[in-house]
């Protein structure tokens, strides 16, 4: 039976392939560094669980320690020269999407689809985080894919993906540093202060204006905080859940959909989501850093209302 476990072990056993390749860059100046971030992280993928929690919590400051002093920089890489790339890109064309297409087709087949999968009475998926094992297995079908279409091996992939990872630098792993500290956020009881907040500031017993304050407050949050997922368990957990849940009835499913939607309006406003913002402006060498920001605005606003008058609408569906 895949477990989750086997995807981190996978993971970990990536980002330690890419921690070796960069070690034996001399073309960077950091070499050693970089080295020591990438390869630290890779061990806690491998045994982090296996680890008393006094030394993750060291490992955890040595990483951001590592990041804040600037220990992270760029090499040299194995790239093909720009007629080749024009070549490959001409032969290729639009089957260059295919390997990302198969991602989110095989996460659904076998999220969905297989689940329940089993071979001699044993499922061939564990019971527990099917949706994130299906994830795992499907960024591999697509990595196999993309090395057959292209003609390159899995080592020239880590090699090119090392360039990449190299050049977003410790915003690569933003996301997931963001999202866990939401759910730290929500056991802390954040949660509840901000339920005691909006219910000095606003009229609960009034859903438009709640609808309202939770849809913004998933905005704004997300801007602080740099990624939806962050400010989800805490919106909801202070809003979403008790006032709009409990007190006005609302169909929690499209609440906590909708609710995520008006979250990601905020990432398209904030350099806090560097990853989506700030690093495509510095790859492609943008003079202004915000300048992705600046032309996401017309976009998210609207978004956002959208947002809100969906919300409205379809969680309260069964009362209008």
């Amino acid at each position: 039976m895949i477990t989750l476990q086997w995807i981190y072990w996978l993971a970990g056993g990536y980002v330690l392939c890419v921690a070796a390749l960069g070690l034996r860059d001399r073309g960077n100046p950091r070499r050693i560094t970089t080295a020591l971030f990438w390869g630290l992280l890779g061990a806690m993928f491998l045994a982090a669980d296996r680890l008393p929690a006094a030394a993750v919590g060291v490992v955890v400051l040595a990483l951001a320690c590592l990041a804040g002093f600037g220990g992270l920089g760029r090499g040299r890489y194995a790239e093909t020269g720009e007629a080749e790339k024009r070549a490959e890109a001409a032969r290729l064309g639009n089957r260059l999407f295919w390997p990302a297409l198969l991602i989110p087709g095989v996460c659904v087949l076998l999220a969905v689809v297989f689940k329940d999968a089993a071979i001699g009475g044993v499922r061939l998926l564990g019971s527990e985080q099917t949706t994130l094992i299906a994830l795992g297995i499907a960024c591999v079908v697509a990595a196999i894919a993309a090395c057959r279409l292209t003609r390159q091996t899995p080592w020239s992939a880590v090699e090119q993906s090392r360039r990449l990872i190299d050049a977003v630098g410790w915003a690569a792993i933003l996301p997931l540093l963001l999202a866990t500290l939401g759910s730290v956020f929500a056991a802390a009881g954040v949660g509840e202060a901000v339920a005691g907040l909006v219910r000095a500031v606003i009229p609960v017993e009034n859903r438009l204006v709640v609808v309202v304050a939770y849809a913004l407050g998933m905005a704004l949050f997300t801007m602080v905080m740099g990624n939806a997922f962050a400010a989800f368990p805490v919106l909801t957990a202070g809003v979403g859940l008790p006032l709009l849940v409990q007190l006005h009835g609302a169909d929690a499913a499209p609440l906590a959909a909708i609710g995520m939607l008006s979250g990601y309006c905020g990432t398209l406003l904030t350099p806090m989501a560097a990853n989506f913002n700030l690093v495509p402006a510095a790859l492609l060498e943008l003079k202004d850093p915000n300048a992705v920001i600046r032309q996401q605005v017309g976009t998210a606003l609207p978004l956002l209302a959208c947002n809100i008058a969906l919300m409205y609408f379809i969680v309260f569906r069964h009362s209008l």
